[in-house]
């Protein structure tokens, strides 16, 4: 996975290079995922990428759902 500067970036890199959808049950549950720190994804997520970027994509999540 990239490290993403910008919403524009990610959106477009999840959907025409990951071909998703970004519905709204995807991003309901990716949030489900990261938003739980106990999870040992969650917590890989964060070891490999840092919390600053965590907490962004978790913003990426929550304004592709709000779109959904």
């Amino acid at each position: 996975m990239n490290i993403f500067t910008s919403y524009q970036e990610w959106r477009k890199t999840m959907i025409e290079h990951a071909s998703l959808t970004l519905d709204r049950d995807y991003c309901t549950e990716r949030l489900a995922i990261l938003e739980n720190e106990n999870l040992s994804e969650t917590r890989s997520f964060i070891k490999m990428y840092g919390a600053t970027y965590h907490k962004q994509v978790i913003a990426w999540f929550n304004q592709a759902l709000s779109e959904a």
